[in-house]
């Protein structure tokens, strides 16, 4: 059965441990697509996992399994867990790296995976990312029920991911991301910035919201609504992170 399974880690290329994830999906379904997302999360970056997850998860065909295993507590108490959406279905520890998917998702079931028949047979405490969560996400592909694979769980782990506040004419928000081309990503929804114009981080004021970013010239700053719908302050090729050190926004009218 074809079912496309993605791959989100923090494992790097340089190592046998995504290979070795994927040998174990293709030993029990040998038609899944596997898709990596990527494996350059920084090491135990929870928040940035989820919000690579966030990114990404709604342009796949409904129905797809995600994968992701950014996990610092491997081998301790915290949970495996399968989240079902009506987007799609997640996988892996119970450690936040879901907080997006659980906010923003409107129908949300999470199970813990306690049934050690869709478990490797010798499950290591280091490796759950090849020993629970692949094989799952391959018995998944087939067609297991989800309900097979363990309990409801009731309260999933999810980091803060604070809201921007309203404060007389002005909205206060903050940085929550910086991408790879040093775009500061805030918490602030493109949608929230109706009336409002100008941007400040610090000392730095610009004093309207671009349509694109050759509205200024290169090197210039801009604030523009990004491809994730949130305000971002960027540098016209080159990057706003190595300029800007603040990390409190304030938008007014």
């Amino acid at each position: 059965m074809k079912r496309i399974i993605t791959l989100t880690t923090d494992f790097g290329i340089d190592d046998h441990y995504v290979g070795s994830m994927k040998g174990v999906v293709l030993g029990i379904n040998n038609e899944a697509v596997i898709t990596d997302i990527t494996h350059g999360i920084p090491k135990y970056d929870i928040f940035k996992a989820a919000y690579t997850l966030r990114g990404f998860y709604k342009y796949f065909p409904q129905g797809s399994i995600h994968v992701v295993v950014v996990d610092p507590g491997v081998g301790s108490e915290r949970k495996p867990i399968i989240v079902q959406t009506q987007e799609g279905i997640f996988i892996g520890p119970d450690n936040g790296v879901f907080s997006f998917v659980l906010k923003e998702s409107k129908s949300v079931n999470v199970f813990e995976i306690t049934n050690s028949e869709f478990m490797l047979e010798d499950l290591s405490s280091t490796f759950h990312g090849r020993d629970i969560f692949a094989p799952v996400a391959a018995h998944l592909s087939l067609g297991v029920d989800i309900q097979d694979f363990g309990e409801v769980l009731k309260n999933p782990i999810s980091l803060e991911i604070r809201k921007p506040e309203l404060k007389g004419d002005e909205i206060v928000g903050e940085v929550i991301y910086v991408d790879s081309f040093g775009n500061l990503v805030t918490n602030i929804p493109g949608d929230l910035l109706k009336g409002y114009s100008k941007v400040q981080l610090g000392e730095l004021i610009i004093d309207s919201v671009a349509g694109s970013y050759q509205d200024v010239a290169r090197g210039n700053l801009l604030a523009i609504i990004g491809s994730s719908g949130l305000l971002e302050i960027s540098i016209n090729q080159g990057s706003a992170a190595d300029l800007i050190k603040d990390r409190v926004i304030t938008i007014r009218k």
